[in-house]
């Protein structure tokens, strides 16, 4: 990481609880899950399931509605609390409590929302609820410094001012404030739902460019994504949800379109022989 990025990290007011932890090399595991169950009442959301998220890559977490993404990434969130398996983040076993422990530990969520105000500008969006202060006063100059700093880190150059509100800006360039907010604390895993939902054309290009500048920097990405082209244009890996299991996992170049609608609508695939349909060590499929 450059030094002129490193050293606005470190200016920010609230640094990690946890200990740090280093990227890896890309392709060393960042978040490996382990097991990881979710029942609501008698409704059992996740079973047993097992991902492994490297450093430097994008993987693609993909299944029908109701498959269980939602709850499987509020679990890494911190959002929920598993009710059985474990969780590794940075080769460390962690448990989280709460959104804010997993943020302390470097784990950032975008959601399908963005979750920004759109009667604020960029830069009060990007510290909300992390404002820097001196001597109780916001220090105003800071804030911009890093934010253009993030903004220009991530080559986002498409917004004319970062002091524009947020209702002004496009479906993309919103996309792209939601990440470099997250990215601005130290991330080094984004999660991100949908973030091409509802984009055009334009839109995707510069949100899916925007993953993959993520991933050159050496962060773990999680996507959730029903548009296979996305999918398959910017993932690494993919993994395969289908009524709570995980069905598949493995490199990208191990599927192909038609082999990931059959594991998402029925756990399994005849149409290809393979590290999709067999299970290796590094692939896990239930029938």
């Amino acid at each position: 990481m450059p030094a002129t990025e490193r050293a606005w990290m470190q200016n920010a007011t609230q640094a990690p609880i946890a200990p740090p932890i280093e990227l890896g090399e890309p392709g060393s595991e960042l978040l490996v899950l382990r097991k990881i169950s979710k029942h609501f009442g008698p409704v059992q959301s996740l079973v047993d399931v097992d991902l492994e998220v490297p450093a430097g890559k994008v993987t693609a977490l993909v299944g029908d509605n109701g498959a269980g993404k939602s709850t499987l990434i509020k679990c890494i969130a911190g959002i929920y609390s598993p009710d059985g398996g474990e969780m590794f983040f940075g080769g460390r076993q962690v448990k989280f409590h709460s959104p804010k422990d997993a943020a302390d530990h470097g784990i950032e969520t975008v959601y399908q929302d963005l979750a920004l105000c759109d009667n604020l500008d960029i830069v009060q969006n990007m510290f909300l609820g992390r404002e820097r202060t001196t001597r109780a006063i916001l220090d105003e100059d800071s804030m911009e410094t890093s934010a253009k700093a993030t903004l220009a880190s991530l080559s986002v150059t498409s917004v004319r001012s970062i002091r524009q509100p947020v209702s002004s800006l496009s479906g993309g360039q919103r996309q792209a404030v939601a990440v470099a907010k997250a990215v601005m604390w130290n991330a080094k895993l984004v999660i991100m739902d949908e973030p091409t939902a509802a984009l055009g054309v334009a839109q995707t290009r510069m949100v899916l460019d925007l993953v993959r500048r993520l991933s050159k920097r050496g962060l773990g990405v999680l996507i959730i994504s029903h548009n296979m082209n996305d999918v398959f244009e910017v993932a690494d890996r993919i993994a395969v949800l289908q009524l709570g299991r995980m069905v598949a996992q493995d490199e990208a170049s191990a599927f192909d379109r038609q082999v990931v609608v059959d594991l998402m609508t029925t756990g399994a695939s005849t149409r290809r022989q393979g590290s999709a349909n067999a299970a290796p060590s590094n692939t896990s499929e239930m029938n």
